[in-house]
């Protein structure tokens, strides 16, 4: 097919095979979104134990894998399964690696052997790749777990005829996780010895996986249009701001997209009652089954609900609600949290909930049918991120006419437009400073039109209407391909 790019994206998590946060959302769409457009698409991850709960039927299409590192050789094998009728996965098998429920942290913290495990990852991919034929144009490469890939393409392989045309795409999704460990494993890692330098991979005496695939990456892309500035910044670059200012011409923002088959209000098997923009009456139902499932008092149905689903964490703003608790619920709404996260904000969650019984409601964990539930339940989401490379949810929101609450950073300052009632437009309200006055006030703004009906569900349809599909995304990416490739070949690429 005319302008059809063979892309191979690699990734240590991808729904619904494996999932511990939204990049696996990610990598799960936007195959799948690409194929559509004609391109050729193939995906590249760990065997997990969840991936036999996901899929019917596995085929092993590789017996042995041979992938050297350092003085000794690790043997693997790959399987594959079907994301789409027309997107192959293929599953890169270890069993001393892969074979373990969590992906990247046991229960004292880390794996101790996270470097060797990703570092077999990326050399096991490019491996598959020549042994299954698939000759990408573009390796695109996630997180930190991925991102040894392109250091490689630019050292190792980089006389390699096998790879001579090939480019790659490097996505930092949240740049605060690196990948960071001791310069011993430059032994098994096999680099270059001079990559390992200040100009290369190392990191304050440190090797740092994230570095390697943003130092050789031939473009790299965030999943919003400010955070790719803001990391190039002291105040969010965790220390990379340095060589992303460097690399700033090839630095991108393209947003995520969500999945509106699964997300979508008129036809979700998962909540009380299907809704349309043009017909809100099934919301209603939906917030009743809201309070039923969080055995909230019935009086909240003619109040605010405002609902969260979260990682319990500083970085999705659970010190401003931690400070702003008792006057946020002084303010006439009742609140349901579903997440889980730092143990200090899983107790003081509790404690509110006993406190506060019968006005919040409150789930540790994470169940995707409540998830819904909530989406399609509550009046109001909040997000008062401290930074939030794209985010999911405020979509989600806007999809389910749940009218989102923000910090204006990353993603959520991208997709939220301040309702203006001079003018009436906006979707949605977002606060500039990162304390609880201005959540406080800016979730007062929103109590105010919420009294307002015909105005308040002027704003749900609005959010409701507006278009956040992979479609849009995926031609930014497939434009972003083509770009590496020229700058790559050096010669245009027709997409």
């Amino acid at each position: 097919m005319p302008g059809s790019l063979r892309v191979v994206i690699v990734a240590s998590e991808v729904a619904p095979f494996a999932k511990t946060c939204g990049l696996a959302d990610v990598t799960g769409a936007l195959p799948v979104a690409l194929a559509r457009l004609g391109h050729q698409v193939s995906v590249i991850m760990p065997r997990y134990p969840t991936i036999e709960r996901a899929v019917r039927s596995l085929e092993k299409v590789q017996d042995r894998l041979a992938v050297p590192m350092g003085s000794h050789t690790e043997e693997g094998a790959v399987w594959s399964a079907k994301l789409s009728a027309r997107t192959p996965v293929y599953f890169i098998e270890h069993q001393a690696y892969f074979q373990r429920e969590a992906l990247y942290t046991a229960i004292n913290g880390d794996y101790p052997d996270n470097a060797q495990r990703f570092a077999f990852f990326a050399k096991a991919a490019l491996e598959a790749c020549q042994t299954l034929k698939l000759q990408p144009d573009i390796l695109h490469c996630h997180d930190w777990q991925a991102a040894l890939i392109p250091a490689y393409l630019k050292t190792v392989l980089q006389h390699d005829p096998a790879w001579a045309s090939t480019s790659s795409l490097l996505t930092i999704h949240n740049i605060a996780y690196q990948g960071l460990f001791p310069p011993e494993v430059m032994e098994f890692l096999q680099l270059p010895a001079h990559t390992y330098s200040p100009d290369g991979i190392e990191f304050y005496g440190r090797v740092n996986y994230l570095k390697a695939g943003i130092v050789y990456a031939d473009l790299i892309n965030t999943v919003s249009r400010r955070y790719s500035q803001e990391i190039q910044t002291a105040e969010f670059g965790r220390g990379l701001e340095g060589i992303l200012r460097y690399r700033e011409r090839d630095v991108y923002g393209i947003p995520n997209g969500i999945d509106d088959r699964e997300w979508n209000p008129a036809r979700d098997r998962l909540i009380a009652a299907r809704y349309t923009a043009t017909n809100l009456s099934g919301k209603q139902r939906c917030k009743r089954d809201l309070l039923d499932t969080f055995g909230l008092s019935p009086e909240w149905m003619n109040a605010p609900i405002v609902g969260m689903i979260s990682r319990l964490v500083d970085q999705k703003g659970f010190d401003l609600i931690e400070s702003a608790i008792h006057r946020m619920l002084a303010l006439d709404l009742g609140l349901v949290v579903l997440g889980t996260g730092e143990a200090r904000y899983e107790d003081f969650l509790r404690q509110i909930r006993e406190r506060y019984a019968g006005q919040v409601g409150m789930t540790i964990g994470f169940d995707n049918a409540l998830a819904h539930k909530i989406e399609a339940g509550s009046d109001i989401f909040l997000m008062p991120s401290r930074f939030e490379p794209c985010g999911l949810n405020q979509m989600y929101s806007l999809r389910y006419g749940t009218i989102p609450v923000v910090h204006a950073t990353g993603g959520l300052d991208d997709t939220i437009e301040s309702y203006d009632p001079a003018s009436d437009h906006g979707n949605g309200f977002k606060f500039e400073a990162y304390d609880a006055e201005a959540l406080l006030a800016t979730l007062q703004r929103a109590l105010t039109l919420y009294r307002d009906r015909p105005a308040w569900e002027r704003l749900m349809q609005r959010g409701m209407q507006a278009n956040f599909s992979w479609v849009k995304s995926a031609q930014a990416y497939a434009d972003l391909y083509a770009t590496a490739l020229t700058k790559h070949r050096g010669s245009p690429v027709p997409v």
